[in-house]
């Protein structure tokens, strides 16, 4: 975009607000005038939004994140940017860090080439640091050349509203902001549906033991529980097919000796990142393999879910953060509940992480 600013909280609403006014005017009055209609308005699936690339279109999609924390946010990011079948509307950043997160990923996305996507601030103090801060030391948000909105959930709710086509929020951190925008705007189901990386069914991590609360999960179940309640479709991967996500040997080689747009910056978050992680037991070596890539599934999933089996699930969001089916209480989600051919995808991740090499 050409002439960027800064804009204020209040200036960035009334900046989203007439972009979706200018994009809505000509309905406005019908709208008002079927308010009772559009309550009841189915909200959109996975078929409407996979329907658009058979149009032709690209699938609009917010990324909602808490970039900074794990490394596989940032792998899952420069994925997203690979992948032609996804328009990214917005980097909506997570609560808690706030700052830091819209700094990362600010300069992130002016590394990878793509300054032109807006990112939006997550509540948090400035000095309120992550596990990449080192990559983003002395990095000034002020610099970056794209928008940047000071509220991530005014930022989310105008970006749906604005899209004449159903937006696909890809969720892969905890969910607060959703939960607040639901709050603030429910009507925001007729025009979005929700895919995360949340919660564990049968397994625990790394595909092994019983299920746990998940983090994303943990960090604050009350909001996942809004964002099932809500009247849209909710489809996750769980840790029984995300947290089995890796890439080694060949694969993992020829990401790293990439010279693609992306992949050194990425790499240099990693290494920073594993000097400070504090949950790792062992230490991937960082010149022979990935971390585990939870992320990169919500983001597959956001325009094609071929490669996985899916079942509608009954599920319910306990205070400890664990997701469990309850035929009498659960709210229906779609889950990613198996592979049909895990290497396939792999390569498939590979192909995209590198296809500007």
């Amino acid at each position: 975009m050409a002439n960027h600013q800064r804009l204020t909280r209040r200036d960035s609403i009334r900046y989203l607000a007439t972009a979706s006014t200018a994009l809505m005017t000509s309905s406005m009055v019908t709208h008002q005038a079927d308010a009772d209609e559009a309550t009841t308005k189915a909200a959109p699936t996975h078929k409407d939004t996979f329907g658009l690339l058979e149009k032709g279109r690209k699938i609009p999609v917010i990324f909602d994140t808490d970039i900074g924390s794990d490394i596989d946010d940032t792998w899952a990011l420069l994925y997203l940017l690979n992948c032609p079948e996804m328009d990214l509307r917005l980097v909506s950043t997570d609560a808690g860090q706030g700052p830091y997160r819209a700094r990362l990923t600010a300069r992130f996305l002016t590394e990878c080439g793509h300054s032109n996507i807006p990112v939006s601030v997550g509540s948090g103090k400035p000095d309120q640091l992550g596990n990449q801060q080192d990559w983003v030391k002395g990095y000034n948000l002020e610099s970056y050349a794209g928008n940047v909105y000071d509220d991530s959930v005014d930022a989310i709710i105008q970006t749906i509203h604005a899209s004449p086509d159903p937006v696909t929020l890809i969720c892969v951190g905890g969910v607060p902001n959703i939960s607040e925008a639901l709050r603030r705007d429910p009507s925001i189901t007729n025009n979005a549906r929700f895919v995360g990386m949340h919660g564990a069914i049968h397994v625990g991590y790394g595909g092994h033991g019983p299920p746990v609360p998940e983090a994303n999960v943990r960090t604050d179940p009350k909001a996942l529980r809004d964002v099932f309640a809500a009247d849209w479709q909710c489809s996750i991967t769980p840790l029984d097919t995300c947290g089995i996500v890796d890439l080694t040997d060949e694969r993992y080689q020829t990401v790293y000796r990439s010279d693609s747009v992306g992949i050194k910056p990425l790499m240099e978050n990693y290494r920073d990142w594993l000097t400070r992680v504090p949950w790792l037991d062992v230490k991937p070596d960082p010149a022979i393999r990935s971390s585990t890539l939870f992320d990169m599934v919500a983001v597959t999933m956001a325009f094609s879910e071929d490669l996985l089996e899916m079942e509608t699930l009954p599920l319910v969001v306990d205070d400890k953060g664990m997701t469990l089916v309850d035929p009498d209480q659960g709210r229906p989600v779609r889950c990613a509940m198996r592979w049909k051919n895990l290497d396939a995808y792999l390569d498939h991740l590979v192909d995209r992480l590198v296809k500007n090499a």
